[in-house]
């Protein structure tokens, strides 16, 4: 009977999807409006859930298969604190579930890419190939080597319309150089992203939740940590910077110099300065809008440049970016179709359908991989064959 306790349930498998997701017995006892005790009774296994209570655990908070909670012990995962290194002990520790999901769904694309393309990345030129980055060299002339992978140069970089095209730009120009980017929106809005090396299918993983400017800062410094032939997982305050150990630090601060100088390249930046004065202090924000435009990036990025070489104080940075932060809002989602286009690799996306259509794999199969219901599949059908999604 529904009502039973159902026979069978490891409690290890239970306490284990718990702390997988982050969460304490007290958050999933709130959930599901259950008594403190009976949650740890089920984990100690002098008692088990009813079949209902399991596939709430399941299904909506857990997000496993009932099936797991059968297995002998438990599958082997990499947690967050052994896969990252670039945020401190405590802030991996205080991961939201949500973020755990995503970092889940990111590995569970890349065995989905594995199967597609038969474990060879299908692009010829892959950057991490033959663009190596190295802690101890100059960051212009591995930043100009990241452009030139990417093909793209200043006056292309210049010419984008606006930092929505910027955004799209970048992140084809990756893909293309093999590299699998995808996006969502997260709960931990102070997530900026993260990113998952492989040999053949290295992922980046964006939090949407923010500007288009920020979303490109962030995506070349997931890069760079994919070159370093490092995982990485970072935020937007740069605060914890200084909680973390000397060797992490430096790599954190690599990343965020190459991103810097792969999006404003020293040498145009210092043409367009040009008889600018030293102190900028008192200078008109206008300005610093104005190179923002050019490059596609937020102003606190170029106000940034200006504080590495002493030309604005550290008051000054910190009175504006707390400013600028405040007003930055984030582009509209649009329909639900161009939403899930827009977080999906494109070249995921469109190999998924590729092999729907040549019936190797079903709906039911393409839609799970894409992470939608079937139902939705024919929507998202005709984004792609528009060649509506970005």
């Amino acid at each position: 009977m529904k009502t039973e306790a159902v026979a069978g349930v490891q409690p290890a498998l239970m306490k284990w999807a718990r702390q997988s997701l982050g969460m304490s017995v007290e958050d999933v006892a709130a959930r599901l409006k259950r008594p403190i005790d009976e949650v740890n009774a089920w984990e100690a296994g002098s008692s088990a859930p009813t079949y209902p209570q399991l596939e709430k655990l399941a299904y909506d908070i857990y997000k496993r298969p009932l099936a797991v909670f059968f297995l002998p012990f438990p599958p082997e995962e990499a947690a967050p604190e052994r896969e990252f290194r670039s945020l401190p002990a405590a802030d991996l520790q205080t991961l939201l579930p949500d973020t755990h999901l995503r970092i889940r769904r990111a590995h569970a694309y890349q065995l989905a890419l594995k199967e597609l393309f038969d474990n060879r990345n299908p692009v010829e030129e892959l950057i991490w190939r033959h663009v190596i980055l190295k802690l101890d060299a100059p960051v212009s002339a591995q930043a100009q080597a990241i452009r030139d992978a990417l093909n793209i140069s200043v006056d292309t970089q210049i010419g984008w319309k606006d930092e929505d095209s910027a955004l799209k730009q970048w992140r084809q120009a990756i893909e293309n150089a093999g590299v699998f980017v995808f996006k969502d929106s997260f709960k931990q809005k102070e997530i900026s992203g993260f990113c998952l090396q492989d040999r053949e299918f290295p992922l980046i993983y964006l939090n949407n939740s923010t500007t288009k400017t920020r979303q490109i800062f962030s995506l070349l410094h997931e890069l760079a940590h994919l070159l370093l032939k490092k995982n990485g997982i970072s935020k937007f305050d740069k605060s914890y910077l200084e909680q973390l150990p000397p060797s992490e630090k430096r790599i954190e601060q690599f990343c965020n110099a190459i991103a810097a100088e792969v999006l404003i390249p020293s040498a145009d930046f210092e043409q367009q300065i040009q008889g600018w004065s030293h102190d900028l202090d008192k200078v008109e924000e206008h300005y610093f809008a104005g190179l923002a435009k050019r490059y596609g990036v937020s102003r606190e990025a170029v106000l940034r440049r200006f504080l590495d070489q002493n030309r604005v104080s550290q008051h000054r940075y910190e009175q504006l970016a707390k400013q600028w932060n405040n007003q930055q809002k984030k582009g509209s989602g649009g329909d639900w179709f161009s939403t899930q286009g827009a977080y999906i690799s494109k070249r995921f996306m469109q190999e998924v359908f590729s092999r729907h259509y040549r019936q190797q794999i079903s709906m039911e199969q393409a839609s799970d991989l894409l992470g939608i219901k079937p139902k939705n599949f024919a929507g998202l059908e005709q984004l792609v064959l528009k060649g509506a999604a970005a």
